[in-house]
């Protein structure tokens, strides 16, 4: 089945942190992105994971809608568009950060 296309803006994401669990050093900043970033990757191999399923069923011939496929396909080469967009900005922040003379 399709999902909907909500037209209503989704509720805000809850702060990362909060005033009882904020970090007090540079290791506990650290392990949080860490966490964060582990989410976030898990998030794009599972969007990744469901596409390879559908395709699989669409071969086989249990999906008849080709339309979900390629929402399901989109949304995952979105994903991982994204991913690699962040991670080179990451990578040319590392590199400017490396070449500053102190």
């Amino acid at each position: 089945m399709i999902e909907k296309i909500a037209f209503l803006p989704k509720p805000a994401m809850p702060p990362l942190l909060t005033k009882e669990t904020e970090p007090t050093g540079a290791t506990d900043v650290t392990k949080s992105f860490g966490a964060f970033l582990n989410t976030a990757l898990g998030s794009v191999q599972a969007q990744q994971t469901t596409t390879d399923q559908l395709n699989d069923k669409f071969i086989i011939g249990e999906i008849a809608d080709v339309h979900q496929l390629t929402i399901a396909a989109e949304r995952a080469a979105l994903s991982l568009e994204l991913t690699v967009q962040i991670r080179n900005k990451a990578i040319e922040a590392y590199q400017e950060i490396m070449r500053t003379q102190l």
